[in-house]
């Protein structure tokens, strides 16, 4: 049994939560997320201390089943921490010219190549820039913040010479020593 998947999910007043054949659906004060559970797994909502709580089971003893537990379990407890505060992430650009702005929502970075990078975001996710190198994203599915998170940092990751690039706010860079220090 999975130990993340042995623990049970518990339900703040402003989250409603609707299952329906596996789909679960969860409503909050930052917006509605869903998805689809396998059917191995077993889903039970109950009411314990005026609180709902949400709890996991495996249907089948089976690898797969056993596999599916504690990443089902993941999944809606980000799902409903989402809805309830949502996610971000902070990056910061580093380098000399480097800068980043939106421009009609969309985010548009200037870090080195003949033209500027322009990244629309996806819905559901705002992007805003602050002192023209700090870029904070905020949604509130965690996947999405994190894929746009490290899309922008693809774009000009740190390089270990000069530290020049993307980064993630407070990520560590190791540097390297040049050709002529020996």
């Amino acid at each position: 049994m999975s130990r993340i998947g042995k623990k049970s999910i518990v339900l703040n007043k402003d989250v409603n939560i609707t299952l329906n054949n596996n789909l679960v659906e969860v409503k909050g004060p930052k917006g509605t997320l869903s998805t689809q559970i396998s059917k191995l797994i077993n889903i039970s909502l109950e009411t314990r201390d005026n609180s709902k709580v949400l709890s996991l089971a495996v249907q089948r003893n089976t690898k797969e089943a056993h596999q599916l537990h504690g990443l089902s379990r993941t999944l809606i407890s980000n799902m409903v921490t989402g809805v309830q505060s949502g996610f971000q992430k902070h990056l910061e650009i580093r380098g000399v010219g480097y800068r980043s702005q939106i421009d009609n929502g969309k985010l548009v970075l200037n870090v080195g190549y003949s033209h500027p990078v322009i990244i629309n975001p996806p819905e559901g996710i705002h992007i805003s820039v602050e002192n023209n190198t700090n870029i904070t994203i905020k949604g509130n599915n965690k996947c999405d913040v994190g894929q746009i998170a490290a899309k922008i940092r693809s774009i000009r990751p740190p390089e270990p010479y000069k530290g020049k690039g993307i980064r993630y706010k407070d990520e560590f860079v190791k540097k390297k020593v040049g050709k002529a220090g020996k």
